[in-house]
């Protein structure tokens, strides 16, 4: 599997794993993140969910290897469509989980790996993390992650980010307000379990009072009305020939050729 569970009551564990690709994010890790936060909700006993990664990264984006992989095939935008709809799907779904979820980030947290950290409720760095949505470089559209990022940060700071593809360190991160908390490295699951003792002292109902309030009824508006919009965005960019070369040179490890 994509990913590792655990369970460290008061606290569910999600460990994402793919450390040779710094997580980056696949299908089948989208569909496995899914499953894992379907089987915590289950589990009355986890009050909250810590979401972090393997190796030297929390999540670097979205698998260039697979989009490379799928512009290989006859109709290619089917897939890149249905993909984009999968994360939308996944980002949602965090956003209406019942229980409060924390990405606890040490390395960079990229493109849809941003996405991920900006869908939960709280968010403990490391002093080495960083933060930014690089898809513009690669030729790309980060559609479904962009509501969000103006939901949660604001349009000011998400236009900077998205139009310049700016990866920023962990404390203009934190001064931008997509990570709540910095900490030494070994010290980020440390500080996201004592953020859970905290949260099981609250009544869950409470919490998923607050969390519909905030993610649905203060942020319906914005996201339902864009999400899809992004979705149809980010399957339509990848059609692009700046999406063929952006791609291509990341992977080759080179600088892009804009025509």
């Amino acid at each position: 599997m994509a990913i590792d569970v655990k369970k460290n009551l008061p606290s569910g564990t999600i460990i994402l794993k793919r450390p040779e690709k710094c997580n980056a994010l696949s299908r089948s890790m989208m569909r496995d993140l899914k499953e894992a936060l379907a089987d915590f909700h289950q589990e009355k006993r986890v009050r909250a969910v810590i979401i972090t990664g393997a190796g030297d990264a929390f999540c670097a984006g979205s698998d260039l290897s697979e989009i490379a992989e799928t512009a290989k095939q006859e109709n290619p935008y089917s897939q890149w469509h249905e993909d984009a709809v999968m994360l939308r799907e996944l980002i949602d779904f965090m956003l209406r989980f019942p229980k409060p979820i924390i990405a606890a980030i040490d390395g960079p947290a990229a493109g849809s790996g941003g996405g991920l950290a900006m869908a939960a409720d709280v968010v403990v760095a490391s002093k080495r993390s960083s933060f930014g949505f690089p898809e513009a470089r690669r030729g790309l559209v980060a559609g479904v992650v962009a509501p969000l990022l103006t939901f949660r940060l604001g349009a000011s700071a998400a236009a900077r980010l998205l139009l310049t593809g700016t990866i920023v360190d962990a404390q203009e991160a934190k001064m931008l307000g997509a990570f709540d908390e910095l900490v030494d490295s070994q010290l980020v699951w440390a500080r996201a379990q004592e953020l859970t003792s905290e949260i099981a002292k609250c009544a869950p109902e409470s919490l998923q009072l607050t969390k519909r309030l905030i993610n649905e009824t203060i942020g319906e508006q914005m996201l339902e009305s864009f999400f899809a919009a992004g979705a149809a965005a980010t399957a339509t960019a990848r059609t692009t020939e700046a999406s063929v070369e952006g791609v291509n040179a990341f992977l080759e490890k080179r600088d892009p050729e804009w025509k």
